[in-house]
């Protein structure tokens, strides 16, 4: 089911022109409009789900089975060196468009792109605390 005010709604479903890399049944991908590397491409389902807390696994997973073909063929094509699949859920987690998206985000060496985390640290007690609350 589609979202009628969703702007990936209505890319996904041709509703809007897109460069398109791939188109199935379920989902469409696109080359990103403000790409962090050449070749950053999105993959969107073609049904509406806000992010991971809704899409149902089957759905996730294709996602991540589209993104890896596209990774793989980023390699082939454009040679690049790596790749970032990468998926944010929620304002706080960077999701900027209320609809599932799965990047794709070529790598090359010295791409200038920074996307890693400051590893943080915990104590063992919080570190068992967490733990306990995740099991």
């Amino acid at each position: 089911m589609k979202d009628n005010n969703c702007i990936f709604c209505k890319i996904a479903n041709g509703e809007i022109p897109s460069r398109t890399l791939y188109e199935d049944e379920k989902y469409r991908v696109i080359l990103d409009l403000g790409p962090a590397t050449r070749g950053h491409a999105l993959v969107l389902p073609k049904d509406h789900f806000a992010n991971i807390y809704e899409i149902p696994a089957e759905w996730a997973a294709g996602a991540i089975e589209i993104g890896q073909q596209m990774a793989l063929r980023m390699r082939e094509r454009l040679h690049t060196d790596g790749a970032n699949l990468i998926q944010n859920n929620g304002e706080a987690a960077g999701q900027t468009v209320p609809h599932f998206h799965l990047h794709v985000i070529p790598r090359y060496r010295n791409d200038g792109q920074h996307m890693l985390w400051r590893p943080g640290s915990m104590t063992d007690a919080e570190l068992d605390e967490v733990l306990e609350a995740l099991t």
